[in-house]
């Protein structure tokens, strides 16, 4: 039990996209407003750090405090994920493989069990179904239009 509870998030998809198409679409903030969250600004770069404000719904809303902390370019971008004012602290990673002229992408989100457990909206089954959207759906979409 104990060891479940600790396991990372992980969804893979692959796109009918090109992987310099998927990259831009991770790394550009104009395109990641499509697909993501809409940022004011985002550099793939060690040590940027971001912030957008995201919840379950109009009412409930948090603001999320993410730092670039690796880039390989075309390959693996990774950044750290908290809340203002919570405890805790994850790791959302993005990882593109070049399948022909397609793109495998597994995202896994690391640390989950860091936030507070009595908060239901942290709850891992929420993580699942937002990104189980963002990756298997939004980002999908918007990669695969011509």
């Amino acid at each position: 039990m104990e060891k479940e509870k600790n396991e990372p998030f992980i969804i893979e998809r692959t796109y009918d996209a090109p992987l310099k198409k998927v990259w831009k679409a991770i790394t550009d903030k104009d395109e990641m407003k499509h697909w993501y969250f809409s940022l004011p600004e985002f550099r793939a770069e060690v040590g940027f750090e971001f912030r957008f404000v995201g919840g379950p719904s109009p009412e409930k809303q948090y603001l999320h405090i993410c730092v670039v902390t690796e880039v390989i370019p075309e390959k693996k971008l990774t950044y750290s994920w908290r809340y203002d004012g919570y405890e805790g602290n994850s790791f959302v990673t993005f990882e593109l493989f070049a399948v022909g002229n397609k793109t495998r992408v597994v995202l896994t989100h690391r640390g989950l069990e860091t936030f507070p457990a009595g908060n239901p909206d942290f709850a891992k089954g929420n993580f699942s179904v937002g990104w189980t959207h963002i990756i298997g759906t939004a980002l999908k979409e918007f990669s695969e239009k011509k």
